[in-house]
Formats: C-alpha cells, sequence, structure tokens
C-alpha cells in the first residue's frame, strides 16, 4: 500500500481538513466511528471515491460484542462505491476475522506491548503474539471462504461412495 493518510474518526466531520487531504492526491482510509450515514455520506462528497477505503469502526474502547454492528460493513459497501476495512476495538482476535468474512478488505487492530500497560485503549490492543495469530485466523478465513462455486471434492469422494444410497 502506498503511503496514505488516515482520517481518524473524530475527524470525520472536519470538512477543512478533509479538503486538504484530498489536494494531496493521497489514498485516503476515513474511519467512520461515531459517526451517522449522513456525516459519512457528506465526507465521501468532499473526498470523492477515487483512492479512498472506509473503515467501520465503534470508537469505544475496548468495545462490547453488541455494539460492533459488523453488518455495517455491507452497508457501507452497499453504500459506497469504495473498498471497505474494518478497525477493531474489541477484546480477542475472532471477530476481526469475521470481519474478514463478512468482506472487509482491511483490517486496523491497534497494537501494543503489553495490554496492562496505562492507556485507553491498551484493553482494546493486541500484543505482538496476538497479532501474529490474528494474521494466522485471517488467511485462514479467507482461504475457507472460497470462490463460491459448489463442487464435489476429490476428499468427498470416498464418503459418496460409501455412505450414498442412490448416485
Amino acid at each position: 500500500m502506498p503511503a496514505t493518510n488516515k482520517v481518524p474518526s473524530a475527524s470525520l466531520t472536519d470538512h477543512g481538513l478533509l479538503k486538504h487531504l484530498k489536494k494531496t492526491g493521497m489514498p485516503l482510509v476515513l474511519s467512520t466511528g461515531m459517526s451517522t450515514m449522513e456525516q459519512i455520506k457528506a465526507a465521501v462528497a468532499i473526498v470523492g471515491t477515487d483512492n479512498v477505503m472506509l473503515t467501520h469502526t465503534t470508537s469505544t474502547y475496548p468495545c462490547e460484542p453488541e455494539e460492533l454492528n459488523l453488518r455495517m460493513i455491507s452497508t457501507l459497501r452497499q453504500a459506497f462505491p469504495v473498498p471497505v476495512g474494518y478497525s477493531g476495538h474489541e477484546v480477542g482476535l475472532v471477530i476481526s476475522a469475521v470481519a474478514v468474512a463478512m468482506g472487509a478488505c482491511l483490517v486496523e487492530r491497534h497494537i501494543t506491548l503489553d495490554r496492562a500497560m496505562w492507556g485507553s485503549d491498551q484493553a482494546a490492543s493486541v500484543e505482538p503474539g496476538g497479532l501474529q495469530r490474528l494474521v494466522k485466523y485471517i488467511r485462514v478465513t479467507e482461504q475457507a471462504l472460497g470462490d463460491g462455486e459448489k463442487r464435489v471434492y476429490e476428499s468427498e469422494k470416498p464418503s459418496l461412495q460409501k455412505l450414498r444410497r442412490v448416485h
């Protein structure tokens, strides 16, 4: 990925900043936490859809599962002709892999050397070992998604021969 400007959720409504960043010609990632659809639409209207990516997020550290609203990934993908990623602030790794299964093309997570350190987002951050596991989980998720075409796999053929009564 080329050098990119990332607009945090808190700055999504700073139209002056968005106009300035648009003029740079650099790719933009717009984080959508604590924003309404109208605010997201206004931001995209300013920066356009070329070289722009949105990330769905909930700006709570850590965020409880019932407030993650991962279906917003699909909502954003349908509403805007841009790639949509996920910026996770939850505890654990599973939700970020699920976001990939739901269509997120990028996953952003905060990292830390020690989740017990002082700071507002340490509890929602991932330690280095967790980051390695997360990458593994995402790669397995991508493999498991497949291509959506139904087929009989070679590995299924022994079961097919043994168990299916009518061929």
